[in-house]
C-alpha cells in the first residue's frame, strides 16, 4: 500500500461519505458529482490496498480497514484545518469541540448553551452543524463529531446497534406539544383535547428515524390531511401563524414560536413523550468536550424549569 499520493480531497470525500452514509448524499454535501466521489473513493481504496467501504442497499458502512483510515484521516484533516485557522490570524483557542444537533435543538437549547460558554470560557471554540439524528450518529461513529444532541421517541431504542454502544445522557424528557394558530378555535383553551384533532389540516416534515409522519400528532385513528410539508422548523411555525394548519413541536420550542402561534399540551390520550439526548463515543472526553456537555445540561435544566409567576400588578 502507498499513501504518499493520497490527496486531501480524497480524505475529505471519504469523510463525507462516512458521515452522510451514501455516495449521493456526500456528493450533494460537497457540491461534487457522484462519479467524482466514486473516483476519489476508488483511488483511496487502491492506495490502501483494501476495501474501505461496505456497499449495501441502504448505503455504505466502514469496514475494519475503513475505520482505521477514517481515524487517521480525521486527525490529518483536523491538523490541516487548525493550521489554516492559525495562519488566518485567529487568536489562540483553549480547545475546539465539534458539536452536532438535530434541527429543533438549534432553535433554543444550542444558543442558550453557547451564550453561556462565551461568558464562562471565551477561548473555547465550538464548531459543528445541524443534521438528522441518523446522520449525527454516523458522524459520531466516523469520528468527525465529539458530541451530538439527538432526538428520541418511544420506545427509546438506542440510536444504532453498533459496538461499542454510544454513551447517552438524557437532557430532557417532555411531552410533545401542538402549535396552533392563535385565531384557531383550538387555541381558546389552555390545552387541546386529542379528540378534537380529527379532521384537522397538518403541516408535516420529511420523515426521519422512527417518526413516519413528522408534524402530525402520533396515533391518530385516521389518515391525516397534510396541507404542507416543510423541513425547517421556523417555516412550519410561520405556516401555523398564517393559519395554514397545525404541527407538533417539542415543548422547548415554545420559546421560539413567532407571534400568532400558541403552543399547547394535548390531553385525553397517551402522552407522546420525546427525549433530548447527548451522545458521544465511549472514550474519556477531553476537558473542552466536558465543558460543552455541562453547558448543554445546564441549558436543558433551565428550559425545563417552571416559568416564574407573574409579578403582582
Amino acid at each position: 500500500m502507498d499513501f504518499t499520493a493520497v490527496s486531501l480531497t480524497a480524505l475529505r470525500v471519504f469523510r463525507a461519505v462516512a458521515e452522510q452514509g451514501t455516495f449521493t448524499a456526500a456528493a450533494a454535501s460537497l457540491g461534487y458529482t457522484q462519479s467524482a466521489v466514486s473516483r476519489q473513493i476508488a483511488a483511496l481504496e487502491r492506495a490502501a490496498g483494501a476495501e474501505l467501504l461496505e456497499r449495501r442497499r441502504d448505503g455504505v458502512r466502514l469496514t475494519a480497514a475503513g475505520r482505521i483510515v477514517m481515524r487517521r484521516a480525521t486527525a490529518v484533516l483536523a491538523e490541516i484545518e487548525a493550521t489554516a485557522r492559525e495562519l488566518s490570524g485567529l487568536p489562540g483557542q483553549s480547545g475546539t469541540v465539534r458539536l452536532g444537533w438535530f434541527p429543533s435543538a438549534g432553535a433554543v437549547l444550542l444558543p442558550r448553551a453557547l451564550a453561556a460558554l462565551r461568558r464562562t470560557h471565551p477561548g473555547l471554540r465550538v464548531v459543528g452543524r445541524e443534521g438528522s439524528t441518523p446522520a449525527l450518529v454516523r458522524a459520531l461513529r466516523a469520528g468527525t463529531l465529539d458530541l451530538a444532541v439527538l432526538a428520541s421517541a418511544p420506545p427509546f431504542d438506542p440510536p444504532d446497534a453498533k459496538s461499542p454502544p454510544l454513551v447517552l445522557r438524557t437532557l430532557t424528557e417532555r411531552a410533545l406539544c401542538l402549535a396552533v394558530p392563535a385565531a384557531h378555535p383550538l387555541a381558546r383553551g389552555d390545552y387541546v383535547d386529542v379528540a378534537d384533532l380529527r379532521g384537522q389540516r397538518w403541516i408535516g416534515g420529511p420523515s426521519t428515524g422512527g417518526d413516519r409522519l413528522l408534524g402530525v400528532w402520533p396515533g391518530l385513528d385516521e389518515r391525516p390531511e397534510i396541507a404542507y410539508t416543510a423541513r425547517d422548523w421556523l417555516a412550519k411555525l410561520h405556516l401555523v401563524a398564517a393559519g395554514c394548519g397545525l404541527t407538533t413541536v417539542p415543548a422547548a420550542l415554545a420559546a421560539a414560536a413567532p407571534p400568532g402561534v400558541r403552543v399547547l399540551p394535548v390531553r385525553g390520550g397517551p402522552q407522546a413523550q420525546r427525549r433530548l439526548l447527548l451522545a458521544r463515543l465511549p472514550h474519556p472526553p477531553s476537558e473542552p468536550v466536558g465543558r460543552v456537555a455541562a453547558a448543554l445540561r445546564t441549558a436543558a435544566l433551565e428550559l425545563d424549569a417552571p416559568a416564574p409567576p407573574p409579578a403582582p400588578s
